[in-house]
């Protein structure tokens, strides 16, 4: 954010990006001022991942000062993301929590939707919501739909409420009255009774977490914020501890999955915005190098360790959604999965990751995932004791990966035992172990490609229109094929890709959003009152880019709605920049959603009348593109490969031998042929098939199908 040019004398400025994954911890330490990086990367620490967290960035410093030949360096910032919040919500690891509702809406929670999210499984399993009813306590107060008192919150009750909630002995409660998103006043007299009564219970509150209608959903939200909010605050806390031990006691932010990162004390606050903050960095990451190199229609692909998840972003920019599911009972089946009621970026899993576990499923074929090895006992090639067959298995087995040179010579790799870990699975199948390997990974990107040629159409795209950008430890390694199979012709890997959300990280800007939900026709919309409103967000914005450290001149303001045609069920958001809240003019919108359905359906509904669903305001710090740059020793040696090896090309059905070639050796301007491979450290750059390959003139690869 800051971009002070370092001095020859006095402490060097170093800004860095961790994140935490399923597999591995990645760092990523940028000098301020030329934007040199420096990479770590470490298993991650299962037990205490902040412990991890704290290895590597006392590992990143101590790279930056060799790099630097002795000279001191101090932390001008670090940007953290992590899966803690999915874990806990995923694995139900949460602090024992209660819910205070309006009395009448107790079953919310369990009745849901009423939809079958598949109405032919007769098995079907639904998501267990996170409170059970057990947990749940009425409130005797009502609001109607104006916000307006019809049953007044006595005394009587909030003794009430105290005294249920205390003897459910929990450690957080969540509050959830109706129609507090137009009118907190019962949600806040209930928090401020409790907090008073129990001084060191956490409380969530629907109108501060989620201020938007849908009960059900909000609902939905408040309880898993409140699942996981005294977690994540004793993790921030321990990990502000940690950072401050390995000398990097420098001002901690979070990253969000809206794109953009907030102060540990809002994340504290509200730690349920954190939940795709690892996979947001991605995205951020590798439109930041699509930005470089004048790509503005992209793909991105971020496979890992656990996951590959996917993006579409027109002109540059991805799009946001403002409900998203966690925790699905059916990995890949919408609806299955408990809805989370805040901004993100708009990603679709599309996919298993490097450590997904191959078997034999009930119908006695090859499948793959979900289930992962994790960092532990991790794929078995790592030799640390797994012996079931994973993606990254079959990779060494095609002879993509080198089992000599595995994090840059870091890790070996034992290819002996994922062979072993194959034909175990070969027997059950009757299929050698090679043909298992080959299957896996034809599985693993078809079922990436239909997942993302969904996504895509969805967004009223063709993908033979986009660039791909590959971002993570298998994204580089699975990404050529997932484009052949799309239709994409031009694939792009910027530099250290295997650490791409932490340079997302780095590249974000600070992020705030507000909700103003008012359901009506947009022509019947009060300009005064809008701009009343669109000034109370923007102040409350403001208050938190501050605390995350933006200045006042590098703030930015969007206003957006989510508008639909009357009597439709699915809004559409369209953004319109806010100079100042007194420019909040509902006329701009209209135009602008007409043009947009029409590009999403083909022509606008005609005599259609417009609805105004939700009026949104997102403060954000000016963000430019980050020229991030490796220093590397090369050899002079032309283009040279170092080795050949031979790997499979899938269009000869066969092994073939191929030039590898160490990435970072080539110079810019060089150009290739494929099929071939690149090595870093990071990652390995697999082009299996006929394709130009070029190094542009910041080291970003582009390869051009043939």
């Amino acid at each position: 954010m800051n971009n002070t040019v370092n001095s020859d004398a006095g402490p060097v400025a170093v800004r860095i990006g961790v994140d935490i994954g399923g597999t591995f911890t990645d760092g990523v330490a940028q000098l301020v001022g030329e934007g040199r990086i420096l990479t770590a990367k470490e298993l991650t620490d299962v037990v205490d991942p902040s412990r991890g967290v704290a290895l590597v960035v006392s590992k990143l410093l101590d790279h930056a000062r060799r790099a630097l030949k002795g000279r001191e360096v101090h932390t001008q910032e670090v940007v953290h993301g992590t899966t803690l919040v999915t874990n806990a919500i995923l694995e139900r690891k949460g602090v024992k929590t209660a819910l205070v509702v309006t009395a009448g809406t107790e079953d919310a929670l369990e009745i849901a939707r009423e939809i079958r999210y598949d109405m032919y499984d007769i098995d079907i399993e639904l998501p267990e919501p996170l409170v059970p009813r057990a947990s749940i306590v009425t409130a005797g107060g009502r609001l109607d739909v104006d916000g307006d008192e019809l049953l007044p919150l006595t005394a009587e009750m909030l003794d009430g409420i105290a005294r249920e909630v205390q003897a459910l002995g929990v450690e957080s409660v969540g509050i959830c009255t109706l129609h507090s998103y137009i009118a907190p006043v019962h949600e806040e007299k209930i928090a401020a009774h409790l907090g008073e009564r129990f001084p060191d219970l956490s409380i969530s509150l629907s109108s501060r977490v989620a201020s938007e209608p849908r009960e059900y959903e909000r609902m939905s939200t408040v309880a898993a914020n409140a699942y996981v909010q005294p977690i994540a605050a004793v993790y921030l806390r321990n990990l502000q501890n940690r950072l401050a031990e390995v000398g990097a006691p420098s001002p901690l932010n979070i990253m969000v999955s809206s794109g953009g990162f907030t102060s540990v004390r809002s994340a504290a606050d509200v730690p349920i915005v954190l939940l795709e903050s690892g996979p947001a960095g991605g995205v951020l990451g590798a439109l930041n190098t699509a930005a470089a190199v004048g790509a503005r229609d992209v793909l991105t692909f971020d496979m890992g360790g656990t996951t590959a998840k996917a993006c579409v972003a027109r002109d540059g920019t991805p799009s946001i959604t403002f409900l998203f599911e966690a925790a699905r009972a059916r990995r890949f089946k919408k609806g299955s999965g408990l809805p989370i009621l805040v901004p993100s970026i708009d990603l679709i899993e599309i996919g298993a990751g490097g450590g997904s576990i191959a078997h034999r499923s009930v119908l006695g074929l090859l499948n793959v995932g979900p289930q992962s090895a994790g960092a532990s006992p991790g794929p078995a090639c790592y030799g640390q004791g797994g012996t079931d067959p994973t993606v990254t298995d079959a990779d060494l087995v095609l002879g993509y990966l080198d089992p000599d040179n595995f994090l840059g010579g870091r890790m070996r790799l034992y290819k002996d035992q994922a062979m072993r870990a194959m034909d175990g699975l070969g027997r059950q199948l009757s299929l050698s172990g090679l043909d298992v390997a080959i299957g896996i990974c034809d599985i693993v990107n078809e079922n990436m490609a239909s997942a993302a040629r969904m996504h895509i159409a969805e967004k009223g795209m063709d993908p033979r229109s986009l660039t791909m950008l590959a971002t993570g430890g298998a994204g580089p390694v699975h990404a050529i094929e997932v484009a052949h199979k799309l239709g994409i012709r031009r694939v792009l890997c910027g530099i250290a890709a295997g650490v791409g959300s932490c340079l997302g990280f780095l590249a974000a800007p600070a992020r705030a959003d507000r909700a103003w939900a008012r359901a009506q026709l947009l022509a019947e919309v009060d300009p005064s009152e809008l701009r009343a409103a669109a000034a109370q967000m923007r102040d409350s914005a403001i208050e938190e880019l501050r605390a995350a450290g933006v200045e006042a001149a590098d703030m930015a303001f969007v206003l957006s709605a989510d508008l639909r045609y009357r009597g439709q069920g699915h809004p559409i958001s369209i953004e319109h920049v806010l100079e100042s809240a007194d420019a909040a003019d509902p006329a701009a919108f209209e135009p602008l959603f007409i043009k947009r359905y029409a590009e999403l359906y083909g022509q606008p509904v005609p005599g259609g009348v417009v609805q105004v669903m939700t009026w949104r305001l997102s403060g954000r710090s000016k963000k430019a593109v980050q020229a991030f740059h490796l220093r590397v020793d090369r050899q002079d040696d032309g283009a040279r490969p170092r080795a050949m090896r031979s790997v499979y090309l899938p269009d000869e059905r066969a092994f073939s031998e191929v030039p590898v070639y160490d990435r970072y050796a080539l110079p810019a301007g060089v150009r290739l042929d494929g099929p071939l491979l690149l090595q870093e450290p990071e990652s390995t750059i697999v082009v299996a098939r006929k394709a130009q390959v070029e190094i542009l003139q910041d080291l970003t690869v582009s390869i051009t199908l043939l």
